[in-house]
Formats: structure tokens, sequence, C-alpha cells
């Protein structure tokens, strides 16, 4: 974990935004895989990380937001569970360790959430995306188990976006730690990306990179040859010569902060004509994308652009017609890009998702646009220094999007479909890196994963 002032200076800013009563913050408990015993690997819950820093399971924790008092509740073990998992550090040490002097027994949260709502406090929580912690939260505040999500504290959500969107050196630091690891993860998954390899021989390889890193791939691993799928886990196929490998991948630091990339590169190391012309549009449009990103600038405004360099190039190749303006105002680009520009990273690779991706990537002055594909941008308000996001566009052949575009005759005046009819085995490309807003800019955080074709086909072969 970090030094305790990290904790105690984060808990002070939440303190500070003017909230009443008490801040209830749950952590996650193990969570059985077939049987109670056999768990899935263990994951704390990120706000919880970032404002208390203990992770293990069975806690929760109250910030006081009147008397500024913090409050850690958990169980100490017993000597059964000192068999089987060795001598424990107390509760109360834990707590001292990130500046939380008061320390109770896990019971006692609920006579504290009871007296709190017996003198008619508010009791803000965040939005449980955990079974178990909806129940809790139903038997600790007495709101249905069904409700306990819509009853959450838009305050608290606010307040915990505003605080963990900009990213301290620390954190960078952490993210820095986990790009290395991303970044042996895809050069890896490059090497091997030759003729009759089993998908998931990559997969797996690469999974093992980031255990090894100290943490455990930030999100399922996506690598296929399907790249049209744009979340494809299913790697049952072999590699084949012809056909392009995408992997989307990436890893937890030790602290649990996030890397994030994707690449796609050629079976046995040999990009085709057609192949090399869409690879060199998206790694265009990945560029032009960094090149923009700075503070004052909204990222939906980036996301545009970024379509306009893809609708251009399609255009070049005579797979997009007409005004390229005209095109993207209407939507056209996103059946080749149907998706958003990217995200933001930090403790969760989509960071803060779990509390409503309309208040994390959204706000009063910027709203979501509903357009096919631009629709599924989650990123599109504002940038401030300090923020940590994604930028990865892509560019897809999608036949069944094809053939509903082309039969309903949807932005037909923008795309020559006898031309789209000879990409239909393409598959897909999507560019992606992690990049750190700056005071005036942009910067690619940690060395760039290989991304220039000829480089990727030196890997390869090499």
């Amino acid at each position: 974990m970090f030094e305790k002032s990290i904790y105690i200076n984060r808990r002070k800013k939440i303190k500070n935004k003017g909230l009443k009563g008490i801040g209830l913050f749950l952590g996650n408990v193990d969570s059985p895989m077939n049987y109670r015993d056999n768990t899935f690997h263990f994951r704390q819950d990120s706000s919880f990380l970032y404002f208390f820093g203990l992770d293990f399971p069975g806690l929760a924790a109250i910030i006081d937001f009147e008397t500024g008092e913090d409050f850690i509740f958990g169980n100490d073990v017993d000597i059964s569970d000192i068999i089987w998992m060795g001598p424990q550090i107390p509760i109360s040490e834990n707590g001292a360790k990130v500046g939380v002097e008061y320390t109770y027994p896990y019971a006692k949260l609920f006579d504290f959430v009871t007296d709190a709502l017996k003198k008619e406090r508010k009791v803000h929580f965040l939005p449980p995306y955990r079974g178990e912690n909806q129940i809790l939260l139903e038997k600790l505040t007495g709101i249905s188990v069904h409700k306990v999500h819509e009853n959450a504290s838009l305050l608290l959500i606010k307040a915990v976006i505003d605080i963990r969107s900009v990213k301290a050196e620390e954190e960078i630091a952490e993210i820095e730690k986990a790009c290395a690891t991303g970044y042996e993860m895809h050069v890896t998954a490059m090497r091997m990306a030759q003729p009759g390899v089993w998908e998931q021989k990559i997969a797996g390889t690469i999974e093992g990179i980031a255990l090894a890193g100290g943490g455990m791939p930030s999100f399922t691993i996506i690598l296929s040859q399907n790249g049209e799928t744009l979340h494809n886990h299913d790697h049952s196929k072999i590699l084949k010569t012809g056909n392009l490998l995408l992997t989307d991948a990436g890893a937890e630091s030790l602290l649990h902060y996030a890397s994030d990339f994707t690449r796609t590169v050629p079976v046995g190391g040999k990009f085709t004509t057609k192949q090399r012309e869409i690879y060199e549009i998206v790694l265009a449009a990945n560029n032009h994308a960094t090149a923009l990103i700075k503070p004052g600038i909204t990222y939906l405004s980036v996301h545009l652009a970024v379509a306009e360099v893809i609708a251009s190039g399609l255009k070049s190749l005579g797979l997009m017609k007409g005004d390229v303006k005209e095109a993207v105002r209407n939507g056209a680009h996103a059946m080749f890009f149907p998706h958003g520009l990217g995200h933001m990273m930090g403790l969760d690779v989509h960071d803060m998702e779990d509390l409503g991706q309309i208040y994390v990537g959204y706000d009063d002055e910027t709203q979501p646009v509903n357009q096919f594909g631009t629709a599924y941008l989650r990123l599109g308000k504002k940038l401030q220094p300090g923020f940590v996001i994604t930028n990865e566009p892509g560019i897809y052949f999608i036949p069944a999007l094809i053939d509903k575009w082309k039969t309903e005759k949807i932005n037909a005046e923008f795309i020559n479909f006898s031309k789209v009819d000879e990409y239909r085995n393409f598959g897909g490309i999507r560019l992606e890196d992690d990049i750190l807003v700056t005071g005036t800019g942009s910067k690619i955080i940690g060395e760039r994963v290989p991304v220039n074709p000829g480089e990727i086909e030196e890997i390869i072969n090499g």
C-alpha cells in the first residue's frame, strides 16, 4: 500500500466536499467459484482501496463527514484461521497503517449504521455491483435489495469521481508499472503470432506474465483472429497465415492500477497490401488523437476528429464516398468504427464505471450523443491534467452489420457497399495506447508498445 499520509489526505478531500451524515464504504468478500472454499481470486473494491488501502476481504469502513472521524470494521482471526493462513496482523494495526484510529469487530457496523438512522443522519453509500453487498446493504439500511442501487448517494458518487479522476504522482507511477507488464505481454503475443499456434496458448502465456508481474490481468483477455468481434473471448482457433491477430490485454500493478493496450498483427509476420492500407489508417487515427489530447478540450471532439481521419482514409480506398465531415455528422463512419475512442483508466480499467459511466465520462456541459457508434463513447467531457485515458480507434468489417446497413440503405450516400463486400472476411484492426493528460498536452505512459508495421513484422519474424 501507499504511505499512510496518502490515505489520510484522500479522506480529507472527501470530507471537504460538504456532505452531511456518514459515508459507508463496503469492501469485497471472497466469492465462491464452484463451492464455498474454492474461491475466485480476491479483488478488493476500488473505492475502498482508494480511501482505506487494505487489500483483504471482510472489511467495511465509515467516514463521519461531520465529526471527521474514520472507522474500520473487521474481525481478527482465531486459531483455526491461523492454522490455515498463518499469523495475521490485528485489525487495529492494519487500521493504523492507513491512519485510522478507530477499529471495531465487523458486527459493530450494524450498531453504527442503526444508530445513525435512528438519529436521522444521512447514510451515503456507493452503487453495489456484487450481490453480497446488495444483500448487506438491505440488512444495514432496510432498503430493499432491488432498490439499493437506485438509492445510492449521488452526492457521494460525484465526490468520489471528482477526487479519483485526477491521478497523483504515486498513482501514475503504479500505472507505469502496469504498462511495463502490459508491454511485455503484447510483445510476447507478437512473437507467438505464428501459423499453427493455438490462440489459447498465447492468451494463457500473456495472462501468466500479468500474474508474474505481481497483479493479474486488468480485464479478461481479448485475443483472436476475429478482430471484427470487439470483445471476443473465444481463444479456440489455430493461427493461420494471412489472418490478423488482435490482442486487447492489460495488467494490474501490485496495488491494482491498470494498463490496457491493443495491437493487431499479421500471423506469420507479413501484412498483405490490403491489411497494411487499413492498418495505416488506424495508426494515423491513433496518432492524431494523441496529438489532439490536451486539457480543456472535450474527448467527444477528439473522438469526432478521429472519425474524420478514419472516414477520409476509407474514402481514399474507395470504401466511403461523399463529403467526409457530412459523413461523420451522419454517423456513416460507425459501420467501420462502431465504438468510442476511449475511456478513463486507473484503479479500474474502465475507471469508476461501477459508479455510473454517465457521471464518470460526462457532465452538465457535455452529454452523450445518441447516435450509433458515438453513443458507446465512455468519455466525452473536457479533459484535465492528471486524467489517464485510453486512445483506441479501430476499423472493422462486421458482415452482419454490413448486411443490415446495405439492406436498409443506411448511409448509402456515404458507403460504397460493392467495394466493402471485397473486405467481408477482413476482420478488424484496433490500436490502443494509454495516455496521461499533462499540463499542456499529453504523453504515452511508459514505453510505447511497438506499433509501426515494419517493426511489428521484424518482431514476429525474429
